[in-house]
């Protein structure tokens, strides 16, 4: 049985299917204007693609529930060709190709913990924490800003594999805070 939502049930949080995909609700605010049908202008992102759109909806409008699940796991190991989780709960091993992962690979080392978003029984999504904390293990000469008030930038080789910008006086074997949605450096720790 399939559940539909009026826009009047419309939140920050649920799971809809909206243009064949399922997406999350970010924003809704419902307008009741003085003269006309009431509306609700819908701030959704898709969870497959991650991309962010606002529409309109009017009053008649129904949305089809997403049936759509989490699964809390840990990242085990990859082969290069897959990336293996273990199901918290069952202990099941779950597999996952890499495009599905994308850059959020480089953010994964053993035993962290994710979330893993099913759809129609296929992973669809993986939920990282938002900070992780990676070790630097090469780094390149420092880029000197222009201004002399502030320090320079170099280029920071971490042991997951990926580069990113970090200030002139990290050093190889320093552990440092990283933002896995914006891929910037934090902190030192």
């Amino acid at each position: 049985m399939t559940k539909d939502y009026s826009i009047n049930m419309f939140k920050p949080g649920l799971k809809v299917i909206i243009f064949n995909q399922p997406c999350i609700i970010q924003n809704s605010k419902f307008v009741k204007p003085g003269k006309g049908q009431a509306f609700a202008r819908v701030k959704f992102k898709s969870i497959i693609t991650g991309k962010i759109v606002e529409t309109t909806f009017k009053s008649t409008d129904r949305l089809q529930k997403a049936n759509v699940y989490d699964i809390s796991s840990i990242y085990l190991y990859n082969d290069h060709k897959l990336w293996y989780f273990m199901n918290s709960k069952t202990f099941e091993e779950i597999s996952i190709k890499k495009n599905i992962l994308n850059s959020k690979r480089f953010f994964l080392t053993p035993q962290c913990k994710c979330i893993l978003t099913l759809w129609k029984n296929n992973i669809i999504s993986v939920i990282l924490d938002n900070f992780v904390y990676l070790k630097v293990i090469k780094t390149t000469p420092s880029i000197k800003k222009k201004s002399l008030n502030s320090s320079g930038i170099k280029l920071a080789v971490l042991n997951t594999g990926i580069s990113i910008k970090v200030p002139d006086f990290i050093k190889v074997d320093d552990i440092i805070k990283v933002d896995t949605r914006t891929c910037e450096y934090i902190s030192r720790v």
